[in-house]
């Protein structure tokens, strides 16, 4: 089969395409055959060797499509299955990958393999931060970086949906409008507005109770002053960098501040959570309250296109790998 392989770290030139051999599902594992595979910014933290994989290796953690054949002592999951994962073992980003039972989601038949693709990781991200790291409640003035990526354009409408007013930030003015279409009370322009002075205001002076975070180094510091006291920063990506080594003594005194930097793997660590954010997710997806926005398709073998278009901020909402 194919597959993308990185023999060493680096930029978007380190993708290969490969041909290795098909692999054979042990106890407890299945073979899935994608249809679709996500493509997430965390795969070019992977690729990059900011979180460290021993080389070589594959890439990706997410994919939707039919199992193949399953392993010994399997018996919740049978061949000819619709499935979907993102908390698997790396080397989604191939014809077919071995992944464990439990890591596995049924998808139920209203969500097409390209929607659960460009969802599941995404998505459930999103359910943890609104739902668990900081439970949003109706009323409350929010604010999501990176409004117009992935994540960020299903925040928006799933925290509009929970009743909030949501403040979102955008690299340039021509997301703006996406942004609004999203769920977006109120989008600002992250190279060109005074963001912190428009939080403030359009908060009364009192600040937002939680900030959500992907962008990292560029808006760590700022954000912090965006919140009201003992808020919440939720650091969760770093699309600019990582953020620099600070005294933790900044977060009292900018208001004894909460700081967590949550991963999905905590969230979903257990078959049992997995699957409840997973059916929370399946049901706001099919009620029309949140949509999902697959903007960009890529061929397998053009991986590396589509990491240069992330590493361009060229994309908005989700992007996808087609085998």
């Amino acid at each position: 089969m194919k597959a993308i392989r990185i023999l060493k770290t680096g930029g978007p030139e380190v993708l290969t395409l490969q041909e290795v051999e098909a692999p054979t599902p042990g106890p407890g594992q299945v073979l899935v055959r994608a249809a679709a595979i996500g493509v997430n910014f965390v795969d070019t933290y992977n690729r990059s060797g900011l979180y460290k994989l021993p080389l070589p290796s594959g890439l990706g953690t997410e994919a939707a499509g039919t199992v193949e054949a399953v392993g010994a002592g399997v018996i919740s999951i049978q061949p000819g299955d619709r499935v979907a994962y993102c908390t698997a073992p790396i080397g989604a980003y191939a014809e077919a990958h071995v992944v464990p039972a439990e890591k596995l989601v049924k998808l139920p038949g209203t969500v097409s393999f390209e929607t659960a693709a460009a969802t599941m990781l995404k998505g459930l991200t999103v359910q943890y931060l609104l739902k668990q790291t900081f439970a949003v409640q109706p009323g409350q003035t929010i604010l999501i970086h990176s409004a117009a990526g992935g994540v960020g354009l299903i925040a928006g409408q799933w925290a509009k949906h929970l009743g909030a007013h949501v403040i979102g930030t955008v690299g340039s003015d021509e997301k703006i409008a996406l942004a609004e279409a999203n769920g977006y009370d109120l989008v600002l322009n992250l190279k060109q507005d005074d963001w912190v002075a428009r939080v403030r205001e359009a908060t009364s002076g009192k600040g937002v109770p939680v900030v959500y975070d992907s962008v990292g180094k560029d808006t760590f510091e700022a954000s912090l002053d965006c919140l009201s006291p003992r808020g919440l920063m939720v650091s969760f990506g770093n699309s600019s960098g990582a953020v620099a080594p600070f005294s933790p003594a900044i977060l009292s005194a900018k208001g004894s501040l909460y700081l967590t930097r949550p991963t999905l793997f905590h969230y979903a660590a257990t078959p049992a959570a997995l699957q409840a954010m997973a059916d929370d997710l399946f049901t706001v997806i099919a009620s029309g309250a949140v949509k999902i926005a697959v903007n960009q398709r890529f061929a397998l073998a053009d991986a590396r296109k589509a990491h240069e278009a992330l590493h361009g901020r060229k994309t908005t909402g989700a992007t996808i790998l087609i085998p």
